[in-house]
């Protein structure tokens, strides 16, 4: 432990990953762990959660698991007020829910779009707005949103995602307008952009799609939840205190690299 986060109350949403193997949420609250922090596990599924509080608290770390739909008011706040109990403040919010559902907007559903939407957006918002109470009374606090790089530029594909593009884009307005109204408080927000990152989420995709995925980075190199979890570890230290409004691309330079074509 470098003890980076040592005295830091953290929650985690959508902690535990679904399946076998390191998702970003996961990469995430051990890291927070590893560094000092205590961590509150949040997963709709209680059972999963309390599987990441074995394993943080396998090698010395503090964490306590919650259960909860973050898309429900009174589960957000009910996470945050289980933070305050546990260990008496709040320090920093990982908002990292996330579901996609394929669709064009000639195809998507008004289902598909309020689940995509509700899930990856609304719940950011409740989350962030049962927070900011608890940020405020120890002083401040640093929010980290978990975007895509799907909602920051189109994505062409056979089956289309505009729901979940529409939903990560509004994250990054949402981190943004965040940062502007409570920078002068003391909390920070800023946001990941995730690339083409290796997770269980898409993992059942198989092995060619995975290889595609590679190949279209420029580093030629395939992301894991570790990368986002180190940019967030970062982020919300007090490393980057003077940082705030930030959308961070941890994509393998997929943003800032247009290949020359061969």
């Amino acid at each position: 432990m470098a003890n980076r986060l040592e005295g830091k109350v953290a929650i985690v949403t959508g902690a535990a990953s679904r399946d076998e193997g390191v998702g970003n949420g996961k990469a995430i609250a051990l890291l927070f762990a590893r560094e000092g922090a205590r961590v509150v596990l949040v997963n709709r599924s209680q059972e999963r959660a309390e599987q990441l509080r074995q394993e943080i608290a396998d090698f010395g770390g503090e964490a306590i698991a919650v259960a909860g739909d973050m898309t429900v008011a009174k589960d957000a706040e009910a996470a945050v007020s289980a933070a305050e109990d546990a260990y008496g403040r709040l320090d920093i919010l990982c908002n990292n829910i996330g579901i996609g559902s394929p669709g064009k907007v000639a195809d998507v559903t008004e289902e598909q779009w309020d689940e995509v939407i509700g899930t990856n957006l609304k719940s950011a918002m409740l989350c962030t707005r049962a927070a900011i109470p608890a940020m405020l009374r120890a002083g401040g606090g640093s929010i980290v949103n978990i975007s895509s790089v799907v909602g920051a530029g189109g994505l062409a594909s056979d089956t289309g995602s505009i729901a979940y593009a529409t939903s990560k884009a509004g994250i990054h307005g949402f981190t943004q307008s965040v940062a502007a109204d409570y920078a002068a408080e003391g909390i920070r927000s800023n946001c990941i952009v995730v690339g083409t990152v290796h997770t269980p989420m898409v993992a059942w995709r198989g092995p060619e799609y995975r290889e595609r995925r590679r190949q279209m980075v420029p580093l030629q190199t395939e992301g894991t939840g570790w990368d986002i979890g180190w940019g967030a570890v970062y982020l919300v230290s007090d490393e980057a205190r003077w940082i705030t409004g930030l959308l961070l691309p941890i994509d393998g330079g997929l943003m800032a690299i247009r290949p020359w074509p061969r």
